[in-house]
């Protein structure tokens, strides 16, 4: 017995005799069908939430961007195995896609659960360890991955925390930089963008847990 997806497909594959027509609305339960059989998919760089203010950083800049910092990382550890340590949540797109972008022969990487904010928009200054790294670090090149810095706070905890652990190197890149809001002096080898003091949500970063997925960056104060 058909399921409702491809009872739907089939009926409008009707018009347009094309079963990969039909096959392609139940693979991507996003797409709606238009008269004459053309396929519209709902994806999430055409969403624009009530809450976003303004795009800060689009998805074609950031990859841009993320594909620079593959290129100048991979030569920097040319002939290097490489050791990523992405910090959850907000770093997992970043991570992902600087990690694909790197042309070097063996990459591996890990997580790290960091906490330092509530449900407000601003800072606890407050840090915890919510996650560990499940491998270890002894004698390899580290390279930590952050979606933003602000204060220093989490960063300095995270490059003692990391580094205490004998890499034989450790460096951290960034996405995103808020000099403006440091409190704490801290170092950062690579930043992919120097962002305003405006709170950001989009590409791994959230508000309340909400907006990770959107593959831009906003902001959503005024």
């Amino acid at each position: 017995m058909e399921d409702s997806c491809q009872r739907y497909a089939h009926r409008a594959s009707e018009q347009v005799r094309a079963p990969s027509f039909r096959r392609s609305l139940c693979l991507f339960p996003g797409a709606t069908a238009r008269p004459g059989g053309a396929v519209v998919m709902t994806r999430a760089r055409e969403l624009r939430p009530p809450e976003i203010r303004e795009v800060l950083f689009s998805e074609a800049r950031l990859a841009a961007r993320v594909a620079e910092l593959g290129a100048q990382i991979g030569h920097d550890y040319r002939g290097r195995s490489l050791h990523l340590i992405g910090v959850l949540r907000g770093a997992v797109p970043f991570l992902a896609d600087l990690a694909r972008s790197l042309p070097l022969e063996d990459v591996s990487f890990d997580l790290l659960g960091i906490s330092s904010y509530g449900p407000q928009t601003e800072s606890l200054g407050v840090v915890r360890l919510t996650k560990d790294l499940d491998d270890p670090v002894v004698d390899r090149h580290v390279l930590i991955v952050e979606d933003i810095v602000d204060t220093g706070l989490t960063l300095a905890y995270l490059r003692e925390q990391v580094g205490r652990r004998g890499p034989a190197s450790l460096a951290v890149v960034a996405l995103l930089d808020k000099p403006s809001r440091r409190q704490r002096p801290v170092q950062v080898e690579y930043v992919g963008f120097t962002a305003p003091d405006r709170f950001l949500v989009g590409y791994g970063l959230d508000y309340a847990g909400r907006f990770r997925h959107l593959p831009y960056v906003g902001a959503v104060d005024g």
